[in-house]
């Protein structure tokens, strides 16, 4: 029974048509990423409802969030795109042997930054960019999300594994439950229990376990093809390497991501609780346009490694054209959307003329830049799904090492707010220049391998 439904995934990821196959793997993908940003925008909403400064404080914890996320995406993509390749090769035992290892990793990960956390977490929540006056809100919310650390990051592993099976319909399950369930318990902990921005923050750890637990349990009850087993776990340093060099591409990204959220809170201090409320804000409505981009391009990664390891490489190329154009078209559409409506977006959140005018121009330069955005992506997840490092690596640092961050370390001495409100939008732009060529010869590559 269980050799006929491998046989029958194996058929789905290899034989049904690359336009329909992504179609259905993005669907389910982007509906996880909506809810998860709607998450996300509720908890900024109702925290902001308590003050500025506590709004302030969703920006500085922000970083925090993308400090553990980025560890949890190395092991889940290294992980996953490992498996998916050897599931291409109907390799089933290493594939679960990929998977087992990320996740025992992951959750090491999430308790050693749990326990360091908690221990300095005064110091800790300063580096990230904290004032004084956010510092006792940004630690408050940051406590709890520091307790959610080992099941955010085995959340991610497991998730990511369930993508590259290409069973986003089961991932979609464990992440959506987890953000609905935080959507619900924000408003009762914060403002009917009377726990302030505390109660976000124990919304985001109850429903993170919740999330584990579901996720967990489909591994445990065999519907999927990998396994989560003590006996497939393997600490070999080459196998281990494997994953993290395949994984350290998002590492980078998301790594460099929250370096640059918390040095530009460093940046925008100087200007006043208003300007980092205000970034904070206008970080969190572009991750709408950025989530629905992303999910596609997820819905795109199991295709491109499951047929990479497969040998059909037509049908990666046909694949990555694809999913490029359609993702840039999307974008720009729910860019000009976003640029038209972004002061009426941003005041949902503050009201204050200083956050909205910040906000609102911080939106806008980035929905200009946003439509960039998927060249960087599309060649950045295509490397990564099949394994070569080094090129994934490199692009996935450019836009914010090699751009973003001497930008908004540079730009604000010269013209002030407005050079941290531009600095993100000119490293999409920049970066999308690097990346073009890159797609370009993978297709022509890809060409000739189809048709050897």
């Amino acid at each position: 029974m269980k050799s006929n439904s491998n046989t029958k995934q194996f058929d789905k990821m290899t034989k049904t048509p690359v336009k329909k196959l992504i179609n259905t793997l993005a669907v389910p993908t982007i509906i996880s990423m909506m809810v998860t940003i709607i998450y996300n925008l509720a908890d900024t909403y109702f925290v902001s409802k308590i003050s500025v400064a506590a709004s302030g404080a969703t920006g500085i914890v922000f970083s925090l969030m993308g400090l553990i996320q980025a560890f949890s995406f190395m092991f889940g993509h290294g992980a996953g795109s490992c498996a998916s390749r050897k599931l291409g090769a109907k390799d089933n035992d290493s594939a679960s042997a990929y998977c087992s290892t990320g996740f025992f990793l992951g959750l090491a990960f999430g308790v050693l930054i749990m326990a360091l956390g908690l221990i300095f977490l005064t110091p800790f929540i300063r580096a990230l960019g904290s004032t004084e006056t956010i510092l006792p809100y940004a630690k408050a919310y940051g406590m709890y999300i520091l307790i959610a650390a080992p099941a955010m990051s085995t959340s991610f592993v497991m998730n990511n594994v369930l993508r590259f099976e290409g069973r986003a319909n089961l991932a979609m399950v464990g992440l959506t439950t987890g953000a609905v369930l935080n959507i619900a318990l924000d408003p009762i902990l914060i403002f009917v229990l009377n726990t302030g921005i505390a109660g976000a923050g124990i919304a985001t750890a109850v429903s993170q376990y919740i999330s584990m637990i579901i996720l967990l349990s489909m591994y445990l009850r065999g519907k999927t093809q990998c396994k989560i087993k003590l006996r497939f776990v393997t600490l070999k340093p080459r196998f281990v390497w494997e994953i993290i060099s395949t994984g350290a591409p998002s590492l980078a990204r998301q790594g460099l991501n929250a370096i640059a959220t918390m040095i530009m809170n460093i940046q925008a201090a100087p200007f006043g609780d208003e300007c980092i409320a205000a970034m904070s804000v206008s970080a969190k409505c572009m991750m709408f346009i950025f989530s629905v981009c992303l999910g596609i391009g997820q819905g795109f990664q199991p295709v491109c490694s499951f047929n990479y390891g497969a040998k059909l490489y037509g049908r990666v190329r046909e694949a990555l054209t694809y999913t490029w154009k359609m993702c840039t078209g999307v974008t720009a559409i729910l860019s000009a959307i976003m640029f038209a409506l972004a002061p009426q977006v941003v005041a949902l959140f503050r009201t204050e003329a200083a956050v909205v005018q910040i906000g609102t121009e911080a939106t806008r330069f980035a929905c200009v830049a946003l439509c960039f955005l998927p060249t960087v992506m599309m060649a950045n997840m295509a490397f990564q799904s099949i394994g070569r490092t080094g090129p994934a690596f490199f692009l996935a640092c450019a836009q914010n090492g090699l751009f973003f961050i001497p930008f908004v370390l540079i730009l604000p001495h010269f013209i002030g707010v407005v050079g941290i409100e531009c600095s993100q939008p000119l490293g999409y732009i920049l970066s999308a220049m690097i990346a073009l060529p890159y797609i370009i010869n993978f297709k022509k590559e890809l060409k000739l391998k189809a048709t050897d």
